[in-house]
Formats: C-alpha cells, structure tokens, sequence
C-alpha cells in the first residue's frame, strides 16, 4: 500500500469524539456494516524493532467469509506494505532470528496451507514444503538454517470386517466409518481422522522435511530451540493414558540428532508453553498442579535446561498467564493475562515482581466483547500488540520508551459515518454475598440521561472466560435496535482470581444467578432500564444461564438461549471433552450422581417456564451438542411456551458468528423475536 495521503491521515488520527461528530445523525450500526469490518491479529515485531508483521482479517462479502492476509507496518512512519495479500489465506508471520526472512504459512498456491519464506530485502518468496495438511507451530532455529513446526501424521483407522467386493463400475454406498478413540469427534473439525500431530524439521531454504518424533501421542505444544539448536523443547501428553486424562501435559528435550526425546517435568498437572532464555540456560513455561477443580490459574515456571532447579515464579499473581516470554535481557518474564475483564501485558521479575507494561489488548473476535489479543517484543523491549477498546476493533499497536501508538487505523472511515452505543463499566454488590460485581453497560447511541430504555442481559460462555471494554457487534446491533445491553461478570468468570472463578466449582449454574440479577436490578436503579422491558440472551455457557434464569423468574419479556446445555448427562457423553467434563464440573459420572446433574440441568425447570424464549445453535455444534438444543425446543413445545428454533448451517460452537451474513443474520433473529414481545414505543 503507498504511503497514506495527508487528508487520509489526518481521518486516521482524529479522535473518536470527533469521528462520531461527523456521522449522521440515524447512522447506526448495521449488519451490512460488519462485511466493513477489519481487525488485525497476531503481531510479530522484528528483532531490531523496524517493522511488524501482523495478519488482516477482512471480511470479502462475495464469499461470506473472513479473508486473511498478512502486512508489514514500518514502526517508525507508518507505512504499510503487503507480504502475502494474493489469494487464499495467510496466517502465521515468523520472523528468522536476523530479521532478514519472514516465515508464514499460506494457501496461495491452492490445496493445503504450506509454509512459504520472503526474502525481505528482495521481497522474494519461496515455498518451501508440500504437505497434505497445515503445518503450525513454526519456529526457526537459532541460526536460522531450519524451521521445526508441527503436522498432523494420518493413520490407518480401525477396521471391523469388510464389505463384499464392489463390481468394476458400480456406485456404492460409502464404506463405515468405525472410531475406536475417547474423544471422537471435535467442534469446528467434526468427526477425527486417525492420526496424530508430530514435530518436523525442513531445511529454511527448501528441501525434504524430516520428521523428529513418533508414537501414538500428539507432540508439539509451543515448539521451541535450545539456544545451540542441537535441541527441540516442546509440550505434550505421552502418558499411556493419555486420552481418559486429557489435561495432563509435560515439557520434553527432543535430541535433532539422535531422535531421543526425555521428559523435563513429571507432576499431575498441564506443563506447556516453553520458552528458552536468551543465554539459553533456562526454560521458562505454563502450568500447574491439578487438583480437579473447575477452574485453575496457569502460573509461570522456570527450570534449568536439563529440568532441574523448578520454582514458580510470581506464585503470589492470582491471574492466569496466557502467554509467556523472556524479556531481552533475561532478567524476566513478559506475561500476558487478564484483570478485571482487561487483558494486559506485564513484566515479572524473577523475584516474583509484577509491573504492568501495557493494557488495551483485544482479540479479533468481533461478536461479543470477549478479553484477549496478543503481543510480541523486540530486542530493545518494545512491544507490538493488537489493542483495542469498546468502541474499536483491534489494531496494531505499538508500546516503546513508556508511550503507546496505534500503527494502523483499520475502520476509521467506517466509524466515522456511524454512531455507536457509548460504554460503560457498572458495579454492584451480589445479593448473595456482597461480593462486588462487575460488568459494562451499552447504551443505545444519542442515549438521553434519565430515559429507560429497554434492556438486554447478556451472558458469557465458558463459563470461566470474562466480557471486558472490547468491541463487540452484536451488543452494537442490539443497542442501534435501542436496547442497552448489560455484559456482566458474574462469578465463575475468569481475571478475577483463583477463588472468584471456583465460587462455581461443582455449583454452575448456582449464585451466578443472583450476581446477574443483582446486575440488572443496578441497571433499574440507575434509571437507566425499563423494569417492564426486560429481555435476557447468551451463548454456551450464557445460554445455560439464560435457560436457568426463566427457569427461575417471569421478570423478562423474552429470552434467546443460544447454543446452550440443557441436560448435563446427555452433554456429558456426547460432547467433544468426554474425559473433562464430568471430572472437572462435576466429579462424578452421571451413573454415580444423577441427582446432581440433574439438578444444575435448566431441563429440571423447564415446567416453571413462562418466559417465550427462543432456541439458537449451530447445525455443527459439538461441544453443546444440537441435540441441547433440540430437547429444549421440544420441551418448551410440549409445555406450552412461545418458542423456535433457529439453526445456523453449517456453524460449529465457536464458529457459530464465523459467517458474516450468520452473524448478522442471528443478531437480527434475536432482534425480531424481543420485539414480539417490546412494548410499543411512546407516540
């Protein structure tokens, strides 16, 4: 891309105020506008700090999908050039150690993505592998001669008896499938292939891969060199064992030469994520001890490189690490973990010191106001990141010398010509415990102090994850519809601590209730909602929630249960995490505490429902299986309730707002079914 013209630049750095001025009046957002929609991802600084290669999400409104390309943004005036910008998707930007190539992974040439290397100063570009599926976890050796990733190895599938011997030319039914695996299918990858992930090396330059490890385990997790490159670390479960008791992971050395791969660490518990120290003396990594909870922080380690001398390091920081690196100087450890429904990056000091180096990450989801985002950092200690607010998606930002810049300016045009609901953080005590509450409330745009309006509870997934002050569409869409719309972090939500998150430990769905509704009773209180127009909605684990909750009250007008639980025991034995589930969230199997899922199963209310709700879900969803939704539809039939069914082609769990024209699509259902029952607006 040239060199961005004055008057552009000067579009690109107004405020937000000063954009929002400039819209008419009536200009709100639209399922049309989120085609307009581009965010930034994955930014990977260059050694010296000179530029940042990062990945552009675009949404092409011919094919309905999100188009990945990657670009190059020099960190000092601005500018931005294309890398890998043609057809097909391109993801995964890694720079050699010189800062002289760039790695990344593409489907340029048609087929299965395959990795390629540009020669940055020719701008030249190489494919260097042709596998049959995706490689990933790229990493370029110290010397960058080689380049380790990760790939999936198929394997003959079982087989029982054989079908009779087909005629030359005939057309025949397709032959059985047969699985013999725990977890047989995976939400967004449907039924598994046989097979496993294992590590290989190909020349930087081309040539014949080789593949380093084998056996029937995933390896691969975080590959990473040892600083003489005689050694691949990486992070996997090789128990025998392994598919009954998914969670458990260690750090092993796998020799290049020889092949011979040891174990670093030996607890109960995931060990994942190592990063080699600068003077290649240690390893730092993820993990902790598993004591079957719900939910557990992932803490910092560092260990000498042969996996002697182990020890926590800031035990003290009751968040949980996401990612991890060293600092340049090898004197810490840059973290990035959530706080409060932020995401952040901070620096920890190998004395258990926490200095918060920069906040504002967001992730490139744009559907609802989750936390995350990423970070990279240079030799001199800046840090890229993808940073974002309430009111703007993702862009590359860049943090050096104590300030922060925004390199990019992605949908500045589109935001200038619309008004968006403003955002705003609200807390109350529960009327359960006192505890303070947290969540943000949207405002429908032109909002005038002092006015109801109706209201929308939203409700997060996971249920250990955490809304944050992030962009989102559907709460934007549902506010220019002119509902506020209240996200909350109810307890069990993540960024708050160990003890916060487990308050749901074998009790979800529980006192989560009373946390939300102490949160929309705020909401009335502060003149801001109509008690008479009270509308609820979330997905996965919000959906559980929103199910629970009409169960519960006839307080709203209308619900949308979204990808939800129903029936504990069903989800149990058929979702995609048969070893996780009843382990963790429960601690029994249903044959030995059917009480118990029983009665956190929103089914067991279902006779109390006088709420019209409606059913939504992904027609691929694995993870709470269509069949959920399909009981509760049913069900809520059976009993009487104003209910439908919408079902989204195509669309796994976490894919469910992938699709542009769905996304859109969806929010409008759940627009048009909360009008039924909105009350006509004052002539």
């Amino acid at each position: 891309m040239r060199t961005i013209r004055y008057a552009a630049l000067l579009l690109a750095f107004a405020s937000p105020t000063a954009l929002l001025a400039q819209a008419a009046p009536d200009s709100r957002l639209t399922g049309q506008d989120l085609f307009s929609l581009e965010v930034a991802a994955d930014p990977q600084i260059a050694p010296d700090g000179s530029a940042i290669a990062f990945v552009r999400r675009a949404n092409d409104i011919m094919s309905d999908k999100a188009v990945s390309s990657i670009w190059l943004v020099n960190t000092a005036s601005g500018e931005m050039t294309p890398v890998a910008a043609g057809p097909g998707g391109h993801s995964q930007p890694r720079w050699s150690p010189d800062g002289k190539r760039l790695a990344y992974v593409s489907t340029a040439e048609g087929g299965a993505p395959q990795l390629y290397v540009r020669w940055m100063a020719s701008g030249e570009a190489v494919r260097i592998t042709g596998l049959p599926e995706s490689p990933g976890n790229i990493a370029w050796s110290p010397d960058g001669t080689q380049i380790a990733y990760t790939l999936f190895v198929a394997a003959e599938g079982p087989r029982l008896g054989k079908a009779p011997d087909k005629p030359e030319g005939a057309t025949w039914a397709a032959r059985l499938e047969t699985y013999d695996m725990l977890a047989y299918r995976a939400d967004g990858a449907g039924y598994i292939k046989p097979g496993f992930d294992k590590i290989f090396v190909v020349p930087a330059t081309g040539g014949a891969p080789r593949q380093l490890s084998f056996g029937e385990y995933h390896d691969g997790g975080g590959l990473t060199w040892s600083k003489d490159g005689s050694t691949l670390y990486f992070s996997g479960n090789r128990s025998p064992n392994w598919e009954s008791d998914p969670v458990d992971a260690e750090i092993y050395a796998l020799d290049i030469a020889s092949g011979t791969i040891a174990a670093l660490t030996d607890r109960d518990g995931p060990d994942a994520s190592p990063v080699v120290s600068p003077d290649g003396s240690k390893i730092a990594y993820l993990g902790f001890d598993d004591k079957l909870l719900g939910y557990h922080n992932a803490q910092a380690y560092v260990m000498n490189r042969d996996g002697s001398g182990k020890r926590a390091v800031a035990p003290s920081l009751d968040r949980s690490i996401d990612t991890l690196v060293w600092a340049p100087d090898g004197q810490a450890l840059i973290a990035q973990y959530d706080d409060h429904g932020e995401t952040l990056v901070a620096r920890i000091g190998m004395d258990g010191s926490v200095r918060e180096i920069v906040r504002g990450l967001t992730g490139p989801s744009l559907d609802r106001p989750y936390s995350g985002g990423s970070f990279s950092v240079a030799k001199s200690g800046a840090i890229a990141y993808s940073g974002g607010n309430a009111t703007k998606p993702a862009d590359v930002m860049l943090a050096s010398g104590g300030k922060t810049r925004s390199l990019t300016r992605f949908n500045s045009t589109l935001m200038a010509s619309k008004r968006l609901g403003d955002v705003r953080k609200v807390t109350t005590a529960s009327t359960f415990d006192g505890r303070e509450i947290e969540g943000w409330l949207t405002l429908p745009p032109g909002h005038v102090p002092g006015t109801r309006v109706p209201l929308v509870l939203e409700i997060h997934g996971g249920p250990f994850s955490a809304y944050g002050p992030h962009f989102s569409t559907d709460n934007q869409l549902y506010a220019a519809s002119g509902y506020a719309v209240l996200s909350v972090n109810p307890r069990g939500s993540t960024s708050y601590g160990a003890e916060f998150a487990n308050l749901i430990h074998h009790a979800y769905p529980g006192n989560d209730y009373d946390d939300l509704i102490a949160m929309v009773d705020k909401a009335i209180a502060d003149g801001v909602a109509d008690p008479d127009q009270l509308f609820v909605t979330g997905g996965s684990g919000g959906g559980v929630l929103t199910s629970w909750i009409v169960g519960k009250t006839d307080r709203f007008k209308a619900a949308a249960t979204q990808k939800p639980v129903i029936n504990w025991t069903s989800q149990a034995l058929t979702a995609d995490g048969p070893a996780f589930f009843a382990k963790y969230w429960f601690g029994k199997m249903p044959w030995e505490d059917q009480a118990s899922y029983w009665a956190r199963s929103p089914l067991s209310l279902v006779a109390n429902v006088k709420t019209p709700t409606l059913v939504v879900v992904g027609s691929e969803d694995y993870r709470t299986p269509v069949s959920e939704s399909e009981q509760y539809y049913t069900a809520l039939k059976l009993v009487g309730v104003p209910t439908a069914l919408v079902k989204v082609p195509g669309a796994s769990h976490g894919g469910i707002a992938a699709r542009p024209s769905q996304s859109a699509a969806k929010a409008s259902a759940i627009i048009a079914w909360f009008e039924r029952y909105r009350k006509p607006a004052a002539q």
